[in-house]
């Protein structure tokens, strides 16, 4: 499970607005017509995703108790995703 927050640099309390701002900034970065790296056009998929489930209150909702459902089921597994998802931009 991929997560959505740290794609967009977010904590998991950012408001619509935070979410708006953080994926102009990471759209923006990551676009591909702007950005010559090799991972630019999956990383500009991932924000987009990212969105698309954070700026709709029905899906963020779902996306949400699955979150805090598979943190309780395999904390260790989410940890490491949530690491490898926020140092993948330092690298």
């Amino acid at each position: 499970m991929t997560d959505h927050y740290s794609t967009l640099g977010l904590s998991s309390a950012a408001t619509l607005a935070d979410v708006k701002k953080a994926f102009r900034q990471q759209a923006s970065l990551w676009h591909p017509d702007k950005n010559p790296a090799a991972q630019a056009a999956e990383r500009f998929r991932a924000v987009q995703e990212a969105y698309d489930v954070l700026s709709d209150a029905d899906k963020r909702q779902a996306y949400d108790d699955n979150r805090r459902r598979n943190l309780l089921d395999s904390p260790i597994d989410t940890a490491r995703e949530i690491w490898k998802n926020y140092l993948k931009p330092l690298v």
